[in-house]
């Protein structure tokens, strides 16, 4: 070493220096490497750059007015206030956040020009103002509860399943239902997958045609209980099916007429107006639910799945109106 403090080693002579600043890219360099060589070795993707995600600035000002309350939220697009995607949450706030927040829905936010908000009383106000509105208004973003599907069910005729269809009965009143079903192929699988849990007979079940007196091609497999040649009693074939039938029934309004859901939240009282499982909207006092229009238009499948469990559980605060 010279007296300047510089190495006259002649390995470090010759050894090239790093000019200033170059070290630190290349530790930093050397680290990239290091991170990218161990998401190799954990089987981790690299990260695709067309995916970063940009906060969407542009809609700040609308999260700030939102309530750590119940309700339902719009996002919307530019064209004619075009309503992009509808959701609630029992923390508006919280659950907006977490959409801006969200990579995956960023082709959304891109759209969305503003957020606005509607309170409710309660969850289950959010979910039937939520359903309502989606079906009203259909969301670009919203698939489920965007079309309201003309619903089946089965029903047993002569001890015999048939698929029967909304438009023509009430399932709301109807007894001996069992399934809510978007389409007749959807009832009959269900159907079929209850003959391979229970042993059934599909040619009794009129689900294939058999000829008298044969048996059917299941049962020559040992797929069914032989009921069709006489292994085992018509009744109890029957029994086996009524019973499967019966996890799956649909529960006919227990009212004879509309009732009120009452909840709160803080300051805020809402009382909810259904009737046979249809809901025909929220107003802040039992009076004015008593002189809404209770003319239900018919049955609700999304209302039934919303309301069944509170109002049969016991732990919704229902009124007669």
């Amino acid at each position: 070493m010279n007296v300047f403090g510089a190495s006259t080693d002649k390995a470090d002579i010759n050894r090239p220096q790093p000019l200033a600043g170059r070290g630190r890219r290349r530790r930093a360099s050397a680290q990239m490497t290091y991170s990218r060589k161990i998401r190799f070795r954990a089987g981790e993707p690299e990260p695709d750059p067309s995916r970063i995600y940009a906060y969407p600035e542009h809609l700040r000002q609308s999260i700030d007015d939102l309530p750590v309350a119940p309700g339902v939220y719009v996002f919307h697009g530019e064209e004619g206030d075009l309503p992009l995607y509808i959701g609630k949450s029992v923390n508006l706030r919280h659950r907006v956040l977490s959409h801006l927040r969200n990579v995956d829905e960023a082709r959304m936010l891109r759209q969305t020009r503003r957020i606005s908000y509607l309170r409710t009383a309660g969850e289950i106000g959010a979910l039937l103002l939520e359903a309502s509105m989606i079906k009203q208004q259909h969301p670009l973003f919203n698939q489920k509860l965007r079309r309201t599907r003309q619903m089946c069910s089965i029903r047993l005729s002569d001890g015999r399943p048939e698929v029967v269809y909304s438009r023509d009965i009430n399932f709301a009143t109807e007894q001996g239902l069992y399934g809510l079903f978007g389409s007749r192929h959807s009832a009959l699988e269900q159907l079929r997958a209850i003959a391979d849990e229970q042993r059934l007979c599909l040619g009794l079940l009129g689900l294939e045609r058999v000829a008298a007196g044969r048996p059917c091609f299941r049962a020559m497999i040992n797929r069914c209980g032989g009921a069709c040649r006489g292994d085992e009693p018509r009744a109890q074939h029957q029994a086996r099916l009524e019973e499967a039938l019966a996890q799956m029934q649909i529960v006919c309004w227990p009212y004879p007429g509309a009732v009120g859901l009452l909840e709160t939240f803080e300051d805020m009282q809402q009382v909810h107006v259904i009737q046979n499982w249809c809901y025909l909207g929220s107003v802040d006092s039992l009076d004015a639910a008593r002189h809404l229009d209770r003319q239900a238009p018919g049955f609700d499948a999304d209302g039934y799945k919303i309301l069944c469990r509170p109002l049969l559980s016991g732990t919704a605060r229902i009124v007669p109106l």
